[in-house]
């Protein structure tokens, strides 16, 4: 009984000292987080798992030093080492994810100049997957070493490591190649967080990159999900690879009697009251005049694609009600009615017909074989 009393001070003492420890840390956690934000984040993001820390290695030296019952504490200790060390991982990567957290927050992505920012936030992002798939794999290969049946065959796997790489790698060469193409993605920079691309000719966004797969985010609000592999091994369209600045067409069809002067002075008249227009271009020409009809372009630029579909329709708007009301160059089809002369008629001798059985020597004489057989009677 005395050692259970002994083992319960000891034990207490543990706990006293962690609750100390936690205060103490609480407390200067308090006053840093009054003068900086980011020691807030830290104190939101990593108390639970130190805590739960603190006490675990408490009670495990409390167990380790004066626990009564000899016959139970190798069990008992070997699983807070376990807890120990699933908590240490918890909290190592509550750690790594406040200072990776810490570092995205430097780089803000709703400026108008946010190239740099969308990269570093893309690779950040990765990074933090990766350190976490990184800490899971080292805190599950340690907790598997804490049992004496894995350390005896440690030496025997780590000899068959080739092969067992190699079948592996076969058996997981999809998923391999998309984590690889992943990891490529977010440091080669051929795309981005919120870069506009077109892919499967579908218009849309980077909303999300991961170890595996892309999330585009599409003009109509659908998700299309791409493995990585895709964008690493097929042609896309990124329409923000270095700026976001656009190039657009308008192309109408019209009359040949339509006044190009007039309608570049209606451009410049629709570009001056509106502020989708960045100001950088805009050309008026005709760049075709076959099958009846003058085809007209019109070149705009705009500071993003967004603006850019929204000027286009602007301009295609008020260039087809200016159309209307001059109607001179709207498109026409042309008919030319033409009355056919009677044609006078060629006189010709006219000739008997030729039949099968009458008309010349050659008829009559196969008409002949066809009645001669017949008796003919006269009658008188």
């Amino acid at each position: 009984m005395n050692d259970w009393i002994d083992f319960g001070v000891t034990l207490g003492i543990a706990l006293a000292s962690a609750a100390v420890l936690l205060i103490v840390v609480a407390t200067a956690a308090r006053i840093a987080a009054r003068r900086r934000d980011w020691a807030k984040a830290l104190v939101s993001g990593a108390r639970h798992p130190f805590r739960l820390f603190v006490v675990v290695v408490a009670v495990w030296v409390a167990v380790a030093l004066d626990f009564p019952a000899k016959e139970w504490v190798a069990g008992l200790t070997h699983g807070l080492r376990i807890a120990t060390i699933a908590l240490g991982a918890w909290f190592v990567g509550s750690l790594l994810s406040f200072l990776i957290t810490l570092g995205q927050k430097r780089y803000r992505t709703d400026v108008a100049d946010n190239k740099v920012a969308r990269r570093m936030q893309t690779q950040l992002a990765i990074v933090r997957r990766l350190l976490m798939v990184v800490i899971t794999i080292f805190a599950t290969g340690a907790i598997l070493l804490t049992f004496p049946g894995v350390q005896a065959v440690g030496t025997s796997v780590l000899a068959s490591a080739g092969i067992v790489s190699i079948v592996a790698g076969l058996a997981a060469q999809s998923t391999l190649a998309n984590v690889f193409a992943g990891v490529q993605l977010a440091f080669s920079d051929a795309i981005r967080v919120d870069d506009v691309v077109i892919v499967e000719n579908e218009w849309g966004r980077i909303e999300e990159i991961t170890l595996t797969y892309v999330v585009v985010h599409l003009w109509d609000d659908r998700r299309m999900v791409l493995p990585s592999t895709w964008f690493t091994s097929k042609p896309f369209q990124n329409w923000t690879r270095n700026t976001s600045e656009l190039l657009g067409s308008i192309e109408l069809d019209l009359d040949w009697h339509v006044a190009i002067a007039d309608m570049r002075d209606e451009l410049d008249r629709v570009l001056a009251r509106t502020a989708l227009w960045d100001g950088r271009a805009s050309v008026l020409q005709v760049t075709d005049a076959v099958g009846g009809v003058v085809r007209v372009r019109i070149l705009v630029t705009a500071v993003d694609a967004p603006t850019l579909f929204d000027l286009r329709c602007v301009i295609r708007e008020e260039m087809v009600e200016w159309l209307q009301r001059q109607a001179s160059g709207l498109p026409r089809q042309r008919v030319e009615l033409v009355e056919a002369a009677p044609r006078a008629k060629k006189s010709q001798p006219k000739t008997d017909a030729v039949g099968l059985f009458t008309g010349d020597a050659d008829a009559e004489e196969r008409a002949a074989h066809f009645t001669t057989s017949i008796p003919v009677q006269r009658v008188d």
